[in-house]
């Protein structure tokens, strides 16, 4: 491809609202450009790397028996109605026409819809379908340029199954192909075990990259190799040991008091002597939840362990339901359900709130004054806890994810009535799991991988083209003429070249853009070595450079690629 007749507009400058690396290199290689808050285009250069990590995502779906399939992104939204999906994504699901379509951000429903009495008998099982799409989700805040978009595209595959043993069966398969994939893509990753959130369903599984552009937050041990996101990760750490003497309740003026810390500093306490009061509603019922001082709830434990519908209280509702304002909450005779974290087990002489606005109550002692307690894991994991597998130090990072395997189950068969006989004629809802791929995701955290001070540093398959060829002074013909018969022949033996040919821009020029753009080798074409009937070889990684006769070109690139 000529530079001359390309659409490649590199920038000098960092775009201000750019902050990520593999979005400024994106902004500034010429990869895409913005359209609107989280929508981007593609351009050609960009683009032609999507192509090829989807290539690599259809090859390995197609060998572990994958059918392809391009379902619509419009859908009706009576089918998201009957799985609970339209208020389970709440505000992110994009709603066109009076509310009567919504732009699917994942297709569990249609392919459940197009399952149900097509597949009428297990000898039409089991099946492994899958798509490479564009999915829309109406983020509040996109940032990390594509790595959080409202316009992504994104590989999304179905197992269906007669039972549990064909869908562990499926969900290996998917684990063997997404580490090959990117394996072949050339990243580091890891896997953890994650929440399955709206998706539903049981076991599921992230393949992550460590980014400190991430927006997951991953527990992992390096010692043992416990992996999981913090919405699920557990781990060692002390618990409040009960005092032998417990004193008796007693009742405390605590006048502009609201937070743990502020309590602390007005009682002269540590934190790890109080118990903070949360107040949710589950399935439309109040329940207290109770955290050792600072430690906040984690709302997806909270989740797992209710089940249902589970939302904090509004503020205006907190009054009618405690007698009190929050940051005056309390157990003491709250009269709903109330459940703790396994920290506070054995708690006692601690203070929370008094359900009474400026008040708090000291001497609590968890077994004696709220025996009704359930307790449960409902933390966040924090840096520096140990392992809940080997006991070594955890270490708590940001990561982004690549991708995400479900074991759904039969959650959107028996939504929508998605059943087949067995071998005894006996109607089963087919059993489903999901798997997804964020294709521009691949994209971001390969340059989150890869990358100097200069700009990307591409290796293959992803890299766009194998060699920049740079002709210097292309208006010297003995220049022009070498360039022109090495673009030929090298794309005779097989490699893809990009070549600047631009009559106009300088050398300097030409090399900023070719250090930035980042093709493995970069071959330099010049008046004074063509003279000697060489030219100059650069490795872009290392940046070594070396002048070779034209003769041996052939078989040093081939030693270098």
């Amino acid at each position: 491809m000529r530079v001359s007749r390309s659409f490649i507009p590199t920038l000098k400058e960092v775009p201000n609202d750019a902050v990520i690396q593999s979005h400024i290199l994106m902004i500034r290689a010429g990869l895409v450009r913005q359209l609107s808050a989280g929508i981007y285009s593609w351009l050609p250069l960009g683009y032609k790397v999507i192509r090829k990590i989807i290539d690599i995502i259809r090859e390995e779906m197609n060998a572990i028996g994958g059918q392809e399939f391009h379902f619509p992104g419009l859908n009706p939204k009576e089918i998201w109605e009957q799985t609970g999906r339209v208020e389970a994504f709440g505000d992110i699901l994009f709603h066109i026409k009076n509310r009567e379509y919504v732009l699917a951000p994942t297709h569990e429903e249609i392919v459940a819809y197009h399952a149900k009495g097509a597949i009428a008998s297990y000898k039409d099982l089991p099946q492994i379908w899958y798509q490479i799409q564009t999915k829309f989700r109406n983020e509040p805040r996109p940032r990390s340029g594509v790595i959080r978009g409202r316009q992504f595209i994104m590989k999304d595959a179905y197992t269906l199954d007669r039972d549990d043993a064909g869908l562990d069966v499926g969900y290996a398969l998917h684990d063997k192909a997404y580490r090959a994939i990117f394996d072949r893509c050339g990243l580091r990753y890891f896997v953890v075990g994650a929440s399955s959130g709206a998706m539903g369903g049981s076991k599921s599984e992230e393949f992550m990259v460590k980014s400190d552009a991430g927006e997951d937050t991953v527990a992992y041990c390096e010692k043992c190799g416990y992996a999981a996101n913090a919405e699920v990760a557990q781990s060692v750490a002390a618990l409040i040991p009960h005092q032998k003497e417990s004193k008796k309740l007693f009742e405390i003026s605590t006048p502009n008091v609201h937070s743990i810390d502020e309590l602390c500093t007005f009682l002269k306490i540590d934190e790890h002597e109080t118990a903070k009061s949360r107040i949710y509603i589950h399935d439309a019922k109040p329940i207290l939840v109770l955290m050792l001082g600072n430690d906040e709830v984690n709302e997806t434990k909270l989740g797992n362990v209710l089940g249902g519908n589970v939302r904090p209280a509004h503020p205006e509702e907190l009054k009618e339901i405690s007698g009190a304002d929050a940051g005056s909450i309390g157990p003491i005779d709250f009269p709903h359900r109330i459940i703790a974290d396994n920290l506070l087990k054995d708690g006692n002489n601690l203070y929370s709130g008094a359900n009474k606005n400026d008040f708090h109550i000291g001497g609590i002692d968890l077994r004696r004054d709220v025996s009704k307690c359930e307790y449960f894991d409902l933390r966040t994991a924090e840096n520096g806890e140990k392992c809940i597998r080997c006991g070594s130090t955890l270490d708590v990072f940001k990561a982004i994810e690549l991708g995400h395997i479900f074991k759904l189950g039969t959650k959107y068969s028996d939504a929508l009535g998605v059943l087949y006989l067995d071998e005894n004629g006996k109607e089963r809802p087919i059993v489903m799991g999901s798997y997804g791929i964020g294709v521009e995701r691949i994209f971001a955290c390969f340059l989150e991988q890869n990358y100097d001070e200069k700009g990307i540093i591409w290796k293959k398959p992803l890299n766009p083209f194998d060699i920049h060829l740079i002709g210097l002074n292309m208006k010297n013909e003995m220049v022009s003429k070498a360039c022109e018969k090495l673009y030929i022949d090298l794309i005779a033996e097989g490699y893809e070249v990009l070549f600047d040919d631009r009559l106009e821009a300088s050398a300097g020029f030409k090399f900023n853009d070719a250090d930035l753009l980042g093709m493995p080798i970069q071959l330099i074409v010049g008046e004074k070595n063509l003279k000697d009937g060489k030219v100059e070889v650069k490795n872009r990684k290392t940046g070594e450079k070396k002048v070779v006769e034209l003769t041996q070109l052939n078989s040093i690139l081939k030693e270098l690629i």
